[in-house]
């Protein structure tokens, strides 16, 4: 993964914390900055569900330091806290499904957690930059497109409640005791080390691992819904260059892609590049209609202004890289395992 432009050698020794390391996205950001030079530290304690995989820091395995412990765990935080100059915080659930079924676990994960953990960086280190890895789901069903940051927040289920209030946590550090937090309100991101084995975490996770499977893709309703996709090389180059804010820098800005795409062209592209079925059309089954927040994508102008972040990588390129990650890690677990059925 390439740095663009200002970023060149900004992270050549700095200190950093990743929460969520192990996850999706913050595993590619992790990879990234260890290619930056940077001395990174992972607390990731792989709550089940939320994504957490080793696998994801195989690349850099033996240039971090890894701490399985809990984020609220104050022992080990007080040991890794303080020495840290920025601090990313991805670590959370972002399931809209399991939000229903299960309110209280994601309660615990996305407020509780998060809150014992910044109240540990505001006594241990009050001086370190901290941006946090928010949701478009705040937003709820939007009231005009593009959504830009001064669209009203509704959330349509409980993971964008919590995660709207994991915000708080963090602007509050930033007004009262004069933090320097942000907080990025990310879109639909996809791109190697997602997820793809669960479905409750969206729709492009299941869409990816059913085409790899050779199956036919399900879209959901007339298939016409926008969304903003966003590779996940773009979404890593947002974090790195927030990273580096200075005392201007806003408390939120939008992470996504401005030019939406329909969701039954998002399926084509990628059974096309698969070598899957052209995907079919279904009505919505009742649990996924309640929380469809219909056409959905993002004004980022804010943050190509006060950053010059743009995302790079186009629908196809995405989703072929993605494809091929996938299949060239499969390639690698069946040569180290012969007898490993897939």
């Amino acid at each position: 993964m390439k740095v663009h432009g200002i970023l060149r050698n900004s992270y050549q020794g700095a200190r950093v914390l990743v929460t969520g390391g192990m996850g999706f996205i913050g595993s590619n950001l992790v990879i990234a900055l260890v290619r930056e030079g940077a001395r990174v530290t992972v607390v990731d304690s792989q709550v089940p569900g939320c994504g957490a995989n080793p696998a994801n820091l195989d690349p850099v395995r033996e240039q971090i330091e890894l701490c399985t412990d809990d984020m609220e765990n104050v022992a080990s935080m007080q040991q890794l806290i303080p020495r840290q100059e920025i601090i990313f915080n991805l670590a959370g659930e972002i399931s809209h499904i399991n939000s229903i079924t299960n309110p209280p676990r994601d309660l615990a994960i996305n407020c509780t957690a998060q809150l014992q953990f910044l109240d540990l960086c505001r006594t241990l280190n009050p001086g370190a930059t901290i941006v946090y890895a928010s949701s478009r789901q705040i937003y709820g069903r939007p009231k005009y497109l593009p959504v830009d940051e001064d669209h009203p927040v509704n959330p349509a289920d409980y993971n964008g409640v919590h995660k709207f209030a994991a915000e708080q946590y963090h602007f509050l550090l930033r007004r009262q005791f004069h933090m320097r937090t942000l907080c990025l309100r990310l879109g639909n991101v996809y791109g190697p080390r997602q997820a793809i084995e669960q479905d409750c975490r969206g729709f492009i996770d299941a869409f990816v691992r059913i085409a790899l499977e050779g199956n036919r893709i399900v879209v959901f309703g007339d298939g016409k819904q926008l969304r903003g996709m966003l590779y996940v090389e773009d979404a890593v180059a947002a974090f790195l260059r927030t990273g580096l804010a200075g005392p201007g820098a806003a408390p939120v800005y939008n992470v996504g892609n401005p030019k939406p795409v329909p969701l039954f062209e998002i399926a084509r592209v990628l059974s096309e590049i698969a070598g899957a079925p052209p995907p079919q059309l279904k009505p919505f089954p009742a649990d996924r209609l309640a929380i469809d927040i219909g056409d959905f994508y993002q004004n980022t102008e804010k943050i190509r202004r006060d950053f010059g972040w743009i995302p790079r990588v186009d629908l196809q390129g995405g989703l072929e890289r993605t494809v091929q990650f996938f299949r060239a890690r499969k390639r690698r677990t069946l040569d180290a395992d012969p007898h490993s059925v897939s």
